[in-house]
């Protein structure tokens, strides 16, 4: 058996490459614990790299599914105070129409009657152009301010008809809109035609014309509360959808920390033990190292 010849050369070789193995070992679990993070770089781990990148895009998507759920809780949320609110004008405008019916003889108890009708009427049309973000919640996409116009005292749709939709989870858009005529009915024969139509009865003192409008009203305010009923539907399924989204990214950003993070007391332990072998390699290299040669000549 052939044994190979032994220098001090590579002794000194031998010991340090393996002091600079031990050293790098130091540093990278220094680096560990300064960044609390084991994957620096995709090189630390390509397969764990690959699949935090992967779990990074999930929880940008969930994120962005709460924050679509978020925007469209605004929106909802909007409209049902603005329904709930158009369908109690509308219910006092029956009220002061079965004033007008059940005997209010007076001219000018009908004229009070009358103006007050005009009143709600107005009130209405505030209403019915509220805004969220700066966008009338009934007025579709549209890009302008307001929801309906007035001109020559007749008010008309000045929306569009189209859904504004929100992703609130992976292959599931809600539309988080109501589109006027969904609501006030259309042009030519929407509420706000038919308060108009009551204060002129009231005023000519019709109790069949006043009875016309009461009925009509009706219907506005039943379509008022489906439509606020919609609303109600659309908002308890973005809502959970939010929630769902919440959880979801909780979910995968434990698992993300799972890959990524650093054991800080498994980490701290391993730091330790490998500063331990560290100082007794240079102890042990000192000695291996130390003749001289001098050491020889003696």
């Amino acid at each position: 058996m052939t044994i190979g010849r032994v220098t001090q050369s590579m002794l000194t070789d031998r010991s340090l490459s393996r002091l600079q193995g031990s050293l790098s070992r130091l540093s990278e679990l220094q680096e560990h614990l300064s960044t609390g993070r084991v994957l620096n770089r995709p090189s630390d781990n390509p397969a764990d790299a690959a699949s935090a990148m992967r779990l990074r895009s999930a929880v940008g998507a969930q994120q962005q599914y709460a924050r679509n759920a978020e925007d469209g809780m605004g929106w909802l949320d909007t409209l049902d105070s603005t329904l709930g609110t158009a369908g109690d004008l509308v219910r006092r405008a029956r009220e002061v129409g079965q004033q007008a019916v059940s005997g209010a003889a007076s001219q000018d108890t009908r004229e009070a009657l009358a103006v007050e009708i005009e009143q709600l009427r107005s009130s209405l049309v505030g209403t019915a152009n509220t805004t969220y973000l700066d966008r009338p919640v009934l007025g579709g996409t549209t890009a302008g301010t307001a929801a309906f116009a007035e001109a020559g005292g007749v008010v008309t749709y000045a929306g569009d008809a189209n859904p504004v939709n929100r992703a609130v989870a992976e292959g599931v858009v809600v539309d988080v809109a109501v589109a006027g005529p969904g609501a006030f009915g259309p042009d030519g024969d929407n509420t706000f035609d038919h308060l108009t139509a009551l204060a002129a009865a009231i005023r000519g003192g019709s109790t069949t014309a006043i009875q016309s409008g009461l009925d009509a009203l009706e219907v506005d305010g039943s379509r008022l509360v489906v439509a606020r009923t919609d609303v109600g539907a659309r908002s308890s399924r973005v809502e959970q959808a939010g929630i769902r989204a919440g959880d979801t990214e909780l979910s995968l950003t434990n698992a993300l920390s799972e890959i990524e993070n650093t054991d800080l007391p498994l980490a701290t332990v391993e730091l330790k033990m490998q500063e331990v072998a560290y100082q007794a390699a240079l102890a042990a290299t000192s000695r291996v190292l130390q003749p001289s040669l001098l050491d020889f000549l003696r």
